[in-house]
């Protein structure tokens, strides 16, 4: 799934080299409460800011609601072992959100959340954009991908972000677990932007997925 808007995707990178099986950091942590701050930001997001960029180069906010809501249903599924187009396609092309996003949006990131509480869900294989991989893993990846989208979704529209502590250390460990894999090119979403080591953890945590915490509307 796409952190940057450009094509890169779990599916590439696991294809191109990057082992994101070996060490993600920490167990990923329950999505409830993540999910529920990603579907909050979705509930302010006004129709006039539909159209305005966002830090994912080629994606508007209604791509990222579109993106948000396709990983949500993708993710779910791996949870569930229901292997199928949601699981076996690689997310090809720009998302878009479609006239029920306000219901559906927040509907199936309550359904992540609670598909991957099931016991079964973390335990062997699973896929998740034509890839096959753990399914501990494959948890990890969600929740990093509502992190740092929650960060470009909240900063495209204007609205505070206060990520989940929980997910927030999670997303950290597993893309800097990514960045130092000496075969996966400085990480997996892009090229880390360099943050001080003393920044916020959410900073830090943007700058390893290729993002620069700086960003703002109407900046490249």
């Amino acid at each position: 799934m796409s952190h940057i808007g450009t094509g890169t995707d779990i599916g590439t990178d696991i294809g191109t080299g990057t082992d994101i099986g070996t060490d993600t950091g920490p167990t990923a942590p329950d999505l409830g409460a993540q999910a529920g701050i990603v579907a909050r930001l979705a509930a302010g997001v006004r129709d006039d800011r539909l159209a305005d960029g966002t830090p994912c180069p080629a994606y508007a906010v209604r791509n990222l609601l579109g993106h948000l809501a396709g990983l949500a249903v993708a993710f779910r599924d791996a949870a569930r072992k229901d292997f199928g187009p949601t699981t076996d396609t690689p997310p090809d092309g720009i998302p878009d959100v479609g006239p029920g996003w306000r219901e559906e949006l927040p509907r199936v990131l309550d359904e992540l959340a609670a598909a991957w509480r099931e016991p079964a869900a973390r335990t062997g294989m699973t896929r998740a954009g034509g890839i096959d991989l753990p399914a501990e893993v494959a948890a990890a990846v969600a929740v990093d991908e509502l992190v740092v989208h929650g960060w470009d979704l909240a900063r495209a529209t204007g609205q505070d972000y206060v990520p989940d502590p929980a997910a927030l250390r999670a997303s950290h460990a597993f893309l800097l677990a990514a960045a130092e894999d000496p075969t996966g090119g400085g990480g997996i979403f892009g090229p880390v932007v360099p943050v001080p080591p003393d920044a916020p953890l959410l900073d830090r945590t943007v700058g390893l997925s290729g993002r620069d915490p700086s960003w703002t509307p109407g900046r490249a």
